[in-house]
């Protein structure tokens, strides 16, 4: 637990190490700050180096005088300085783990993770909560989604319910993390570039649930088969969701949809897919998890009902973007693996023209060939990957590969004719041309802008 009188080393200095830092220098404690990137890199390297001992550029000896590190979540666990602290015997967490450990045991967590649909799942839940006009909750969402869990007062009262969006490297370094609702959406090969195997970062996921006891609960797809070959694990009480009925005979499902309607049994809830501003099947199942969470918060059908028909589709996420001369574009920037493109492919009722492409993370593009043959007018490819999707697809796709991003966009729209959908879902990371997925969303925003101004004035 939290002790003033550690000398704390923060490993990375993004936002989760800064607001670690922070959190402890506000709570009298001492922090030593160290990074890889050069000082030039760091944007607020002159003022953290105002309030905390810092050093950029590498990470040094000065590191092992220090009683417990805070690692961040983009370092691996098998890097140089990881192994020297291992051998020293120090002590090694995640922000995680340290919000957790300083969060007010008055405010409930829930928790969210899975390979696709944690950004949008945590979202609704929070939302559906802080819409709540019946209890006036106070709810907070952060973690990997938005701002770092210790970046806001969380050691404080004032919370009801905390909403984290976690990922697997936050989950690698936790120790005593407990939430009270944790959920699993899915687990699909990603990141295996970082993993030794694929049942390494599967049982990373399941990093959630292993604190858990009889009175906290997890939530669980029986759609996926990687969760539910794995349920036998956890020790709390176990609530599960599908939208495939024939798995009903397997275990009993709590949430599940019954042709175009969810239903739970937890209570007379039924609410249209027709009602709800986001879309897909992937979209459908995070919604039937978001509602056996705010259900065992003990949420009304009324409010929750409420919440879904308002929640709007998050940035980056299958988000419309325009329609101009009647072809529609859609960001799905955050597609940054091959499971998040089959989601996509599958949320349109005509085949789309897809734009695909980014650096590498190991996956096998293969195993889109089929949805792709059925659901694709035509790849455009674009990025580092270019040489692989090609390999994959070749002879088996319409495709064809451009090395310009806005080209490739404006290719897409001038094969295109009313009625057709240009959707951007990657299938990759975005490091080899953009800061992140969401810089190459924006960007993919700007030029359909673009596009826009262009078509108005020839209109003109």
């Amino acid at each position: 637990m939290f002790d003033n009188h550690k000398c704390y080393g923060i490993l990375g200095l993004a936002r989760s190490g800064i607001a670690a830092a922070r959190k402890i220098r506000l709570m009298n404690g001492k922090a030593f700050l160290s990074e890889l990137k050069p000082r030039s890199e760091i944007a607020e390297a002159e003022l953290l180096e105002q309030e905390f001992e810092c050093e950029f550029g590498g990470h040094s000896d000065r590191l092992l005088q220090c009683d417990e590190w805070i690692v961040s979540p983009g370092i691996p666990l098998d890097s140089e300085i990881i192994n020297k602290g291992n051998s020293k015997g120090i002590k090694m967490i995640s922000e995680l783990e340290f919000g957790y450990q300083i969060k007010h045991p008055e405010s409930s967590l829930i928790a969210v993770t899975g390979s696709n649909g944690k950004s949008t799942t945590a979202s609704l839940i929070a939302h559906i909560l802080h819409n709540n006009p019946a209890s006036q909750t106070i709810c907070l969402l952060a973690g990997n989604i938005g701002d770092a869990f210790c970046s806001f007062p969380i050691e404080q009262p004032g919370y009801d319910y905390i909403v984290l969006e976690v990922s697997s490297f936050q989950l690698d370094l936790i120790e005593t993390f407990k939430p009270d609702i944790a959920m699993v959406l899915n687990i699909t090969p990603d990141h295996l570039n970082r993993y030794s195997a694929f049942r390494d970062y599967a049982l990373s996921k399941f990093n959630v649930f292993k604190n858990q006891g009889k009175d906290q609960h997890a939530i669980l797809n029986l759609d996926d088969v990687v969760t539910a070959g794995l349920d036998d694990s956890i020790a709390s009480v176990r609530h599960y969701f599908t939208l495939d009925k024939a798995n009903r005979m397997r275990r009993v499902p709590e949430a599940w949809l019954n042709g175009n309607v969810l239903e739970t049994s937890i209570s007379d809830f039924a609410v249209s897919i027709y009602e709800l501003q986001i879309k897909g099947p992937h979209n459908w199942a995070n919604a039937l998890a978001a509602v056996l969470a705010c259900q065992i918060a003990g949420l009304s059908n009324q409010d929750i009902i409420s919440g879904l028909r308002s929640f709007k589709s998050l940035k980056h996420r299958l988000q419309y973007v325009s329609r101009v001369n009647g072809i529609t574009f859609y960001n799905d920037s955050k597609a940054t693996n091959t499971d998040s493109v089959k989601y996509a492919l599958l949320s349109f009722e005509q085949p789309i023209r897809v734009i695909m492409g980014g650096s590498d993370k190991g996956e096998d593009f293969a195993v889109l060939t089929d949805l792709l043959e059925k659901h694709a007018k035509k790849v455009y490819v674009t990025g580092d990957t270019a040489d692989k999707m090609r390999q994959a697809w070749f002879g088996k796709v319409p495709m064809v590969i451009i090395s310009d991003f806005e080209e490739c966009v404006r290719t897409a729209f001038s094969e295109s004719m009313a009625g057709d959908n240009i959707v951007l879902s990657p299938a990759c990371a975005s490091f080899d041309k953009f800061r992140n997925f969401e810089h190459r969303g924006d960007t993919f925003i700007e030029i359909v802008r673009k596009i826009e101004g262009q078509y108005e004035k020839k209109s003109q």
